[in-house]
């Protein structure tokens, strides 16, 4: 059985590292060499393309952090999480939930992600 909140923590401690060399330090330790990234409005492959979206987001969102909506739920080595994107003293912008994929280690193989809420002009 998957430990899911460890996984979601792994998760969204990556999508809130805001210094390059630290995020993508996260990425290599919990992401698998082949992972991918999909959701319908972007896609990564491998440790740098993953790293390189994630500061593309928080480019375009500044001052904003991840932030789990409800305990992750796991079987086997697939994880569902929901998250909303919030900026500092306001209110949610973005949410969605993610579905993740582990490797036989158990780091992030594949996230597919399903937008619950899409910022305006997105």
């Amino acid at each position: 059985m998957t430990n899911a909140a460890h996984v979601a923590q792994r998760f969204i401690a990556a999508w809130n590292e805001t210094d390059p060399n630290r995020r993508l330090a996260l990425v290599v330790e919990h992401w698998s060499e082949d992972a991918h990234y999909l959701d319908p409005m972007m896609q990564a492959n491998g440790h740098p393309g993953i790293s390189a979206l994630i500061g593309a987001v928080q480019q375009r969102f500044p001052n904003s952090r991840f932030v789990l909506q409800s305990a992750p739920d796991g079987h086997n080595d697939r994880v569902r999480l929901s998250w909303s994107l919030v900026p500092a003293g306001g209110d949610p912008v973005a949410g969605g939930t993610d579905f993740v994929t582990l490797a036989a280690d158990g780091r992030i193989r594949s996230v597919s992600g399903f937008l619950d809420r899409v910022p305006d002009g997105a």
